[in-house]
């Protein structure tokens, strides 16, 4: 069964590298009764796109939210000094994240998007409301939980929304909105977050702050669009017709529910065993998602992001400067890589990602050796992590959740994206926890040169591993990948 699967995977890397994407022209192709109608307008599926990431910028504000005030935080709650209560503080939302991701696949198959997108909201309100009013440690860390909760149903359902919404030529651009959503979440938090250390209890306002954007999801999902894949996936024919009018045109539905049926093969609606995602004909699949996703993470790309502040402030610049410019390389990375990402394609954007960041991290180790010092140092290790978090942005951030939607089959994707997303968040979990116990026992030099030998462990597993998609619909992807039986 499993040879089977990756002879499919073989000829579907066969396929795509020869013929199907050098026919780029032929393939937006768009024709109802012998009739090109072209491609769909992108105006009508962008507002549904743009709720949906308000997810996505809920996860990077929470990301972030505790960089400029978790020095408050143990001060007024009483662990300061407390290394291992601080990133308990960073790494307990991600424990949450780990539950919520492990059974979003179920809560989305069984409610639909629109209703797991609210499920996501609620979590995370009621968590930073826990948060915000808490007298002690452990309220913290249980508002902290719930808050991951949602944030690990968020992730996997917006990427799968965004792709199923998304017309094919538009589908990598709108895929990037999630990454740039998290950025603009997390330089909000950091601005935000500014006044902490000058004014008493202000870190509880940035968690109340975090409230709105969630009701206004919660709110605004109620007008939104279900994914017509789930409706016809559920028998909901009609009611798929009526999604696709809504997101593409009424010149559109006849074709994008043809192409719909070309993907269906009678058992969409059978269970979906957890054993089939560790074996057999879709796990290659499953494995290269969850490896990818856990390369991201030992690249050490959220230790930057949680400890920002405490790593600049070693080299004597100043934490409200240090995270703006983090901000800035991860916004503008994000905006090119959206720019790129239907012209280049995902596995080139990949590959050029993490052996920048390789790159980006041998600048460092040399600016925390003994070779450097001063200014060189300095610009060594700033100007490294600058790059390494702007090298991220433009590939290493944005593409592993958008592949994974695209060539995961319909039948698994929501439980395997899941998996994939449950192996992102233990990972995240643990670099977030042990980074400065690690920092402060094996110093900077030693431990980015280990992130940095797993940025170049990703280049080569990319490079053998990952195929390109773009500017095919997520159903001719699918069946050059898992041919009919």
């Amino acid at each position: 069964m499993r040879g089977r699967h990756v002879d499919a995977y073989s000829a579907y890397k066969r396929v795509t590298s020869k013929d199907a994407y050098d026919r780029e022209e032929e393939s937006s192709e768009r024709l109802v009764n012998g009739k090109d109608i072209g491609n769909p307008s992108w105006r009508r599926s962008l507002p549904h796109v743009l709720v949906a990431t308000l997810s996505s910028f809920l996860y990077g504000y929470h990301l972030g939210v505790v960089n400029e005030t978790l020095n408050s935080i143990s001060l007024d709650l009483g662990f300061s000094g407390n290394s291992l209560a601080k990133g308990l503080v960073v790494s307990t939302c991600l424990g949450g994240a780990f539950v919520g991701s492990l059974f979003s696949g179920w809560v989305l198959e069984g409610v639909g998007h629109r209703r797991a997108f609210q499920l996501c909201a609620l979590p995370m309100i009621i968590g930073a409301s826990m948060s915000a009013t808490t007298q002690s440690l452990w309220g913290m860390l249980l508002g902290r939980i719930f808050v991951g909760t949602g944030m690990g149903i968020g992730p996997p359902v917006a990427a799968l929304y965004v792709s199923e919404i998304s017309p094919a030529f538009v589908r990598g651009t709108f895929g990037s909105f999630t990454q740039i959503a998290t950025c603009l979440g997390l330089m909000v938090s950091l601005f935000i977050g500014l006044p902490a250390k000058d004014i008493v209890g202000w870190w509880r306002v940035c968690f109340w702050v975090s409230a709105v954007p969630a009701a206004v999801l919660a709110i605004c999902m109620e007008f939104c669009a279900e994914s017509p894949h789930w409706l016809f996936k559920r028998g909901r024919g009609t009611e798929a017709e009526a999604a696709f009018e809504k997101l593409l045109g009424g010149a559109h539905v006849k074709f994008a529910m043809a192409e719909l049926s070309k993907s269906e093969r009678g058992d969409e609606l059978e269970t979906v065993k957890f054993s089939e995602l560790l074996y057999g004909r879709h796990f290659k699949m499953v494995f290269i998602g969850s490896t990818i996703f856990a390369l991201q993470q030992l690249s050490g790309i959220n230790a930057v992001f949680y400890f920002s502040s405490t790593v600049f402030k070693s080299f004597g610049v100043p934490s409200d400067i240090a995270n703006v410019c983090v901000g800035i390389a991860n916004l503008s990375g994000s905006i090119v890589a959206m720019i790129l990402m239907d012209k280049l394609g995902r596995r080139v954007l990949l590959l050029g990602s993490f052996a920048g960041m390789a790159v980006s991290m041998s600048l460092q180790v040399i600016g925390a050796s003994s070779y450097t010092s001063g200014s060189g140092a300095l610009s060594l290790s700033v100007g490294g992590m600058l790059l390494f978090v702007l090298m991220f942005s433009l590939g290493a951030g944005p593409v592993p959740s958008l592949l994974l939607s695209e060539i995961l089959p319909s039948r698994i994707r929501a439980k395997a994206m899941a998996v994939c997303m449950a192996v992102h968040w233990v990972v995240n979990f643990f670099v977030g926890l042990f980074f400065l116990p690690l920092l402060e026992k094996i110093g900077p030099q030693l431990l980015y040169t280990i992130f940095g030998t797993f940025c170049v462990l990703s280049v080569i597993f990319v490079k053998r591993n990952v195929v390109e998609t773009k500017g095919k619909s997520l159903q001719e992807i699918e069946i050059a990948l898992i041919p009919p039986q």
